[in-house]
This record gives C-alpha cells, structure tokens and sequence, in this order.
C-alpha cells in the first residue's frame, strides 16, 4: 500500500472514530443517574434501562484514553468521570470483599453478580488510564486495589468472597480458560504504561499469562488455540466445550501478545511476536468465512458442528481485533499478506458494519452479513470499547506507517 493508500485509510478511521464518539455521546451518557446506558438501537433510541458494569468502566477507559492520545476535552473527561462515579457509588459488592456487580438498575440498584474477574478488569483499567490523564492518584489506588484483587482471584491465592464456586463441579471436570490470562495481560499492559513505577510486578505477571497462553492452550498438534482445556493443558476431544475455537478472541490475543513482545524486545521478545503471528495465522484461517467473507463467531477444531447457535453470525469486535492485529504484524514486519488482510477486513467493516447515516457501527451480523432485526448498535456486551480502542489504535499505527 502506497502512503495515499494509507492516507485515505486513516482519513476514514478518523471519520469513523469522530461519529463513534459522537453518537455515544449524544445518545448513552446518563445525564440523571450518572454512568453509561449501551442499549441503544440503531438510531440511538433507548430499550433497555438496566446497566452493564462492564460497560461503566469501559467506556471510562475508553475516554480517558480518548485524552490521553488527542489531548484532554471537557466533554471527555465529564463522560469517564460520570461512569467512574457510578461504578464506585453503585457497582461495588461492599458485602462481597470489593467485588464488582455484573448488573445494575439504571440508578445503581444490584442485579447480578458472575465469578468471572472481568468487571473488576474494566474498574483497574478505567481509573489507571483516568490516573494516568488526571494525576488523581486515589485513582490509581482503586486501580492497583482491584489489580491485586484480580491476580489474587485468578491464581487462587484467596477464596472468591461472593461464595459462587466454579461453574463446573470440580469433582468431575476441571478446566481453565484462554479468556482469563489473555484479558489479564492486557490489563496488565495498560496499568505498566500508567504505573511505571510498579513495572517490575507487571512485567512478571506479564511472563506468567504468556506462559500459560503457549503452555496450555496454543496447540500445534490442531493448528489452533483452545478455548478451553484441562488443568494441565488436556484436550477435551469427547466434548464440545474442549473443541471450541474463538477466532476474534485468539486474534485479539495475538496483538496482546505483540504488545508484550515490542515492550520486551530482544531475541525473546521476537520469538514470543512470531508466536503471537502464528496465533493470528491460525485464526484467520479456521475463522475466515470464505462464502460470504467476514470471521465466524465459532468453530470446532475438528470440524463438528458447534453447539453455540450464534456461531456462524458475525460480530464487532472480533473484526476490530483483527483489524489491530493484522496492522499491527504489518507494521512490525512488513509483510504484504498482512496488509493484505487488514484491507479485506476494512472494506468488509465498510460494507456490512459501518452506518453512514447513524455513526457507530452495527453490532450483530448474520452470516450473509445482513444486521439482526432490529438492528443494534449497543446491547450489555457492546458499548463505546472495541470499536472506538480499535480505531484509536489504527489511527496510531497508520500514523507511524506514514511517518516512517
């Protein structure tokens, strides 16, 4: 790709960030109770009250970071401070040790509590990136609180104070999840960056989710990354939870794992990046739907029918994460392929998820790459997070693709 190529590239992520930013803006902060509401239909219409935590301490993450790549903006840093005062007033499980609720009302009322560790990811990474705009530092303190929290919960070094247990009777089947050291390496990354005074800790934890990642779940022998195995790295073949392949979570994976490397440098550094492209390899190939383009939600390794009813739609952020990471080996290595995949998947973004006339892009694809009816742009799970960090992200490294 020339450099107007490039350009006009970048030109239209800008345009799309801009109408991104906009349209939560205008349609999902909440003016009376405070925080984020993310069901939003295609217009920006509300139908759904309730709140997500995720999403609170998302979309602070989001515009704190939105500030600290442009500069600060009032409006900006209103919105992260709006949802970062909700989440400490009314997403804290005081009877809970601290843990974060999955649920709220849209006055902060509690409805749901997951053992997962993810909306206590989101509440570290939202007031470290809001710390690292504002210098506030009870800020950083929350974060590094819920960080420890976090590593504690995940390596068992403390029991969940919710009570919830695991999932799955651990008598009969033991697992671990791809999910768990991959999200934590990326928390883990962002609070290196605003707390580099602490950078030892990270970088060890770091090491520690990179191992786990290569030890347990990246399989040459299946030329993929499992979802789920057992405790010491089992494959589940009999069932269809050990055979579950996530394309979009494996590559988003793979630029966490490019992250960690660049900051490492050196010959480990590059051994652990050819990793992470092979991750990315792997994905793309068993992910990309090559009758109607786009990458499917879920595959099974060996080729049997996946259970989850949703698997063969198409998702956001499975394509914003590919679009980081394939720019991302680009960047890195200079290899056409890569560029070459970046391109595809952003005239596909073009084409089935971008809305010229509302901004924010659709979330939910069906296979042919018609929007869900009615179609949406925000729900519990989507909110101003993949698509606005995808574009900063690509904003940034087209950046330096023109500069060098």
């Amino acid at each position: 790709m020339d450099k107007t190529d490039l350009k006009a590239t970048r030109d239209w992520v800008r345009s799309e960030l801009d109408a991104c930013v906009d349209f939560w803006l205008k349609n999902g902060i909440d003016r009376k109770h405070g925080g984020v509401y993310t069901c939003l239909d295609r217009t920006g219409r509300l139908y759904s009250t309730d709140k997500s935590v995720w999403m609170q301490g998302r979309c602070a993450w989001t515009f704190s970071y939105l500030c600290s790549v442009y500069g600060k903006r009032p409006e900006w840093l209103e919105a992260a401070r709006s949802c970062l005062d909700f989440l400490e007033d009314h997403c804290i499980n005081h009877r809970a040790g601290g843990r974060l609720y999955f649920q709220v009302t849209e006055d902060g009322k509690p409805l749901r509590q997951r053992r997962y560790c993810f909306s206590e990811g989101f509440y570290a990474i939202a007031n470290g990136e809001y710390y690292g705009v504002t210098g506030e530092k009870e800020h950083l303190e929350r974060a590094r609180r819920a960080y420890r929290m976090i590593y504690e919960l995940n390596n068992g070094l403390i029991a969940d104070p919710t009570g919830m247990g695991p999932k799955v009777e651990p008598e009969t089947r033991q697992g671990r999840g791809l999910g768990e050291p991959m999200i934590f390496l990326n928390i883990t990354s962002v609070m290196r960056r605003i707390d580099p005074d602490n950078a030892a800790e990270y970088d060890r934890h770091a090491a520690e989710c990179v191992d786990v990642i290569f030890t347990y779940h990246m399989r040459e022998d299946l030329q993929c990354t499992l979802e789920t195995v057992g405790r010491k790295g089992e494959f589940w073949k009999e069932v269809t939870a050990g055979r579950v392949v996530n394309p979009g979570h494996d590559i988003e994976c793979s630029w966490f794992l490019m992250e960690y490397a660049n900051h490492l440098g050196g010959a480990e550094g590059r051994a652990i990046h050819d990793k992470a492209i092979t991750i990315f390899d792997w994905a793309a190939r068993g992910g990309w739907d090559n009758e109607y383009q786009g990458l499917l939600y879920f595959t099974d390794c060996l080729g049997n029918p996946p259970e989850a009813y949703e698997h063969d739609m198409k998702l956001w952020w499975p394509h914003n994460e590919m679009l980081i990471a394939s720019l991302m080996i680009y960047r890195d290595t200079g290899r056409q392929e890569y560029l070459d995949w970046f391109n595809r998947v952003v005239e596909y973004c073009k084409e089935y998820f971008c809305d010229p006339e509302y901004g924010e892009w659709y979330g939910y694809l069906r296979r042919d790459g018609k929007p869900t009816m009615p179609s949406t742009k925000g729900s519990t799970f989507k909110g101003p997070f993949h698509v606005p960090r995808c574009l900063i992200m690509l904003d940034t490294m087209l950046g330096q693709l023109l500069e060098g």
